[in-house]
């Protein structure tokens, strides 16, 4: 999907656009990257489309969707893909194992730390479903973890607009 495309559907749909396409990103599926997708939600803002407070709002609430979703899938159906994961791969069992104690013992503050790094940040909820974290704990972080994140990235595009459409398109 291209930045074009992505632009038509904020002008198209607005906020639901946003939300579905934000959505889809931090469940990390592919062709939707957050290096572009939040970027354009905040140029999309900057040129009057809707507020920068209601975008962020919009994608906060994606995100945490997004990451409730996959903390579900882990604590569900983690642990059974986990064991096939092991027998298949079994020289990986001792670092997942690591990073999952790692998970264990700093709790949010992992969830935090981790909601603001590339990659990670949508894929940590699996684990943190598997380990059983605490929910409410899970979701505080999660939340703290995406505002943060989306804010750096919707306020870039929104600050410097359509400088960086036009670097990008």
């Amino acid at each position: 999907m291209d930045m074009e495309t992505i632009m038509q559907y904020f002008v198209t749909y607005g906020p639901v656009a946003i939300y579905v396409i934000v959505l889809l990103e931090y469940l990390n599926l592919p062709g939707f990257p957050a290096g572009i997708i939040m970027p354009l939600a905040g140029i999309w803002a900057s040129r009057g489309g809707l507020s920068f407070f209601l975008t962020m709002v919009i994608t906060v609430a994606a995100g945490l969707t997004g990451s409730i979703i996959l903390y579900g899938l882990g604590r569900g159906g983690g642990e059974w893909f986990l064991q096939k994961y092991y027998h298949r791969f079994p020289k990986h069992r001792p670092m997942i194992e690591e990073k999952m104690a790692y998970l264990r013992q700093k709790g949010g503050v992992g969830i935090f730390v981790s909601k603001l790094m590339p990659m990670v940040r949508t894929l940590i909820s699996i684990p943190a479903g598997v380990i059983k974290m605490d929910f409410k704990s899970y979701v505080i972080s999660s939340t703290l973890g995406v505002a943060v994140w989306n804010l750096v990235f919707v306020g870039a595009g929104y600050v410097l607009g359509d400088a960086v459409f036009s670097i990008f398109a």
